[in-house]
């Protein structure tokens, strides 16, 4: 049903931009394949399963559009659902376009948009970590970070020479209340007067890139509210972040290189989750990373990566070390393996697969993922 309305929406959406002067693309991209992990309960058992996500990257349908105004300004706008392919259901809790919804003005001085939309948390990444959303990648030791997106979220990017620089607001993470993205939890909108802050998040970037390296720093808070909950992901049980005044935030810092057909890029990002309840302790992790991506040839694409993560107050750690080899069979279509193994410490129960939940080890115990897929973009 959701689908079907998805459809008609689509075709009703593209035939008014037809009529239009605006200057309106449809691109999707479809990423699916089989996943093996080991030790996926106490007993030790191993699991095989088409992932509730994709491997290498999500799949998506999405609009973009622009129309020329005069004078170097331009509208802009973006609409883009993800799906996941195994079973054809939306993503994002279920919304029409969960992954983009803005609208904006572009110009000279950068581009202003409003609406659902990515945070600075997102685009610091882009660069210096090199397998960017994968299912074994670093999403499984911080579900949020290939997911930062936000409700009613106010954003300014702009690029001057080699310096970009970046801010997003939101009025309220999750409008709906569904769940924003996985690693976000739930909070749905701005309270009275004095929960002025409550489910607010803000972010900010700054970025430099030259031909051959680049560093960026980024940080980024969301707030509070009612039902609003936070977790690490090692086994820990969730932490409220009840009110306005509770807050997890990261900050991150990260530089890359480039030789030729090599390049490599390194990080850290260091979180906090802080409440007003004396009860709840405050929590903080450090997260590092480092990795390579390596063009054998034209088609032919090695790329693999190392992160270690620590959360002091719950004296756990785990790390995570991950490869993939992608071949081009077009320059739309690719074929890739892949595997990560990772290393529990012994309070911990991270997961080396970010594929759709139900393989969390038992404590301290270490796991294998490997996948074989398919991509295609258009």
């Amino acid at each position: 049903m959701r689908f079907a309305k998805l459809s008609a929406a689509a075709s009703i959406f593209i035939s008014a931009m037809a009529c239009a002067q605006t200057n309106v693309s449809m691109y999707g991209l479809l990423d699916t394949g089989i996943e093996y992990v080991s030790n996926v309960d106490a007993a030790g058992h191993g699991l095989v399963r088409l992932p509730g996500v994709s491997g290498e990257l999500p799949s998506r349908l999405g609009f973009r559009g622009e129309e020329n105004l005069g004078g170097g300004v331009k509208a802009v706008f973006a609409l883009e659902t993800g799906f996941n392919v195994r079973r054809g259901d939306l993503g994002q809790g279920g919304r029409m376009f969960g992954r983009q919804s803005w609208i904006g003005l572009d110009g000279p001085w950068g581009t202003v948009s409003f609406g659902r939309q990515y945070n600075m948390a997102y685009w610091v990444l882009a660069d210096a970590e090199m397998l960017g959303p994968d299912i074994h990648g670093i999403g499984a030791l911080d579900n949020y970070l290939p997911n930062a997106r936000s409700d009613n979220t106010v954003a300014y990017k702009g690029r001057f020479a080699r310096l970009t620089v970046g801010a997003t607001y939101s009025f309220g993470r999750d409008g709906a209340g569904t769940g924003n993205s996985p690693g976000q939890g739930t909070c749905a909108g701005e309270g009275g007067v004095t929960q002025s802050v409550q489910c607010r998040e803000w972010s900010a970037m700054l970025k430099y890139d030259a031909p051959r390296f680049g560093v960026a720093a980024a940080y980024a808070r969301q707030h509070g509210g009612t039902n609003a909950a936070t977790n690490f992901f090692d086994g820990v049980a969730p932490q409220p972040l009840a009110s306005g005044d509770d807050y997890d935030a990261r900050m991150q810092a990260n530089a890359y290189l480039r030789f030729g057909r090599l390049k490599v890029g390194a990080g850290w990002i260091g979180r906090s989750v802080r409440t007003a309840s004396p009860a709840l302790p405050d929590v903080r992790s450090h997260l590092v990373y480092t990795g390579a991506q390596y063009f054998i040839t034209d088609a032919l694409v090695l790329d693999g990566e190392a992160l270690h993560i620590r959360v002091k107050q719950h004296d756990t750690a785990a790390t995570l070390a991950t490869a993939r080899l992608t071949y081009y069979l077009s320059k739309t279509t690719a074929v890739y393996v892949k595997g990560g193994h990772l290393w529990n410490g012994a309070r911990s129960r991270f997961s080396v697969s970010a594929g759709g939940g139900g393989t969390t080890p038992a404590a301290g115990a270490s796991q294998i993922g490997l996948m074989a897929g398919v991509r295609h973009a258009f």
